[in-house]
């Protein structure tokens, strides 16, 4: 129930959506001869499109995300295993095009591949079904094989965990696949945008892994100067946006452990 609610939730907030929501609605009153309450509405929808335009504001959100946790400069002598969220594959293209399109965070498995030979004895995770909500028969488990191979993994290596569909569900199902122990060192690879939730997602399950962000989508100053690009506005925004809401969802349903997960909880 809750993997159909968020998706339900997230096609009404994301600010794209909301965005024609109200423009619709406000031509709707219109027909209805509502026209002070249409203009107001209209007038509001203006507004907050010019402001997503010409502020920043999705990027500085994500800048609070992604400083969050640190980038790993260097890594323990012993690592026992290594864990890869996915997201990493288009599967859409994938299946339309007949070989393996890669996704915006591709990043995650160069870096995944790039650990593993460092540590060649290492367990290695790759953790993703499908999170779409009517078609749960292509998995995203399935799809990364190849593209893990031509990385030069060895797949022989790689535990797949492909049932879960949010990150509640890849800390749960591959604590429950992997079987981790207490004294095992884990690197934990996802975007640093989704490090915070990702990481109380999987201290939440009681396994403490090493947080290793990648993939980072702005600089790490806070930016103000103006522009004027919708398009450019509403997709950090919609990004920062599903975040946010995702971290306070997470530690109200009890999938995590604090509102904002910082590097030093353990």
């Amino acid at each position: 129930m809750f993997f159909y609610l968020s998706k339900i939730i997230w096609l009404f907030v994301n600010p794209g959506n909301l965005l024609l929501i109200l423009l619709c609605l406000g031509v709707f009153l219109i027909y209805r001869h509502k026209y002070r309450l249409s203009r107001w509405l209209l007038t509001a929808t203006a507004l907050m499109a010019l402001t997503i335009a010409i502020l920043p504001i999705g990027r500085n959100l994500l800048v609070v995300l992604e400083n969050r946790f640190p980038i790993v400069q260097v890594l323990p002598d012993k690592v026992d295993g290594i864990i890869v969220l996915g997201g990493v594959v288009d599967e859409d293209l994938t299946e339309v095009r007949g070989g393996v399109v890669g996704g915006e965070a591709i990043e995650r498995l160069t870096f995944f591949a790039t650990i593993s030979k460092q540590f060649p004895n290492s367990k290695l995770v790759f953790t993703g079904g499908s999170g779409k909500v009517f078609d749960q028969d292509t998995k995203e488990g399935d799809l990364v094989v190849p593209l893990l191979k031509d990385l030069g993994i060895v797949i022989e290596r790689v535990i797949i965990e492909k049932q879960s569909r949010n990150t509640f569900e890849n800390a749960l199902f591959s604590k429950r696949k992997v079987q981790p122990s207490d004294e095992e060192t884990w690197i934990l690879i996802t975007s640093a945008f989704h490090m915070p939730r990702a990481g109380g997602t999987f201290r939440k399950v009681d396994w403490d892994v090493l947080p290793f962000p990648v993939d980072h989508h702005v600089k790490s100053e806070f930016d103000f100067s103006p522009t004027f690009n919708l398009i450019g506005g509403i997709g950090p925004l919609s990004l920062a946006i599903h975040e946010w809401l995702g971290l306070l969802v997470y530690w109200l349903t009890g999938k995590s452990t604090t509102f904002f997960p910082s590097p030093f909880e353990h």
